[in-house]
């Protein structure tokens, strides 16, 4: 309770020029952490999506294994059924050798043109299974190529993922120290405004320059007694449209920020 009284008594003592410099300074620091976190941030929904796909190709390939298999079961089905059918007429046929009457005779005949068909239809459906067979036979192969794609896609950014987060975890924890420190020159009330603003802006800037007479946030236009009065550095002045904290452009060339 002491640490945060006494600083927010020297964050009450600094001029609002020196208040102006720490805030803009703090957001750049943050806007490079920014930076960093998008970068990073980038990667692994890549890797997300590389990893949602594979998953779905896997899936895809066990399909088309499952329905390769029942296809071969299925010509093998009929294959066994010709070889039935054609036992069946070579049965029949012998039989018909040794039949008593006309009537038998024909009875059996009826038999062996039954089988007949029959062996001509698991042809037919032996053929039409061929075809799928060598249909899915080739989606299996270009998914299995597609799979080995986005699998050696997916090594390749995770290793891209785990390099950037080795480089640049120790630039963004330099940065964080660093951001901290400004933190620790400024009055809690102006600290709280500045993250607020920062949650709600789009682009994380809290801080802006008016540039060409307008807010660097949201390029609106500045009338030019308040663009004065931003020049005076006397008061925190933010934009009416956007409520981002504005600063002159030469703020941080003008003189040295405060220890």
């Amino acid at each position: 309770m002491a640490t945060e009284t006494k600083k927010a008594q020297e964050g009450t003592e600094r001029s609002t020029e020196e208040k102006l410099r720490i805030l803009y300074e703090m957001q750049m620091i943050d806007s490079e952490i920014d930076k960093i976190r998008i970068l990073r941030g980038e990667l692994p929904l890549e890797v997300q999506d590389l990893e949602d796909e594979i998953a779905g190709l896997q899936t895809r390939l066990t399909n088309l294994q499952d329905e390769i298999k029942n296809l071969e079961d299925s010509i093998q089905k009929k294959k066994n059924e010709i070889v039935d059918s054609q036992a069946l007429i070579k049965k029949y046929q012998e039989q018909q050798m040794n039949v008593r009457n006309n009537r038998e005779y024909d009875s059996l005949s009826k038999e062996i043109e039954f089988q007949t068909l029959e062996i001509e239809l698991s042809e037919k459906r032996i053929k039409e299974f061929a075809i799928q067979l060598d249909e899915k036979i080739k989606l299996e192969v270009d998914s299995k190529t597609l799979f080995d794609e986005r699998s050696g896609d997916l090594e390749a950014k995770k290793g891209e993922l785990n390099s950037i987060i080795s480089e640049t975890q120790k630039d963004e924890e330099e940065l964080k120290q660093r951001s901290d420190k400004f933190e620790e020159l400024i009055d809690s009330r102006i600290l709280t405004a500045y993250k607020r603003i920062r949650r709600n802006a789009r682009n994380g800037l809290a801080v802006v320059p008016v540039e060409r007479d307008a807010c660097g946030g949201c390029f609106n236009k500045i009338p030019p007694q308040r663009q004065l009065d931003i020049k005076s550095r006397k008061k925190v002045i933010v934009c009416e449209y956007c409520g981002r904290i504005l600063v002159d452009n030469e703020l941080m060339t003008d003189k040295e920020l405060p220890e």
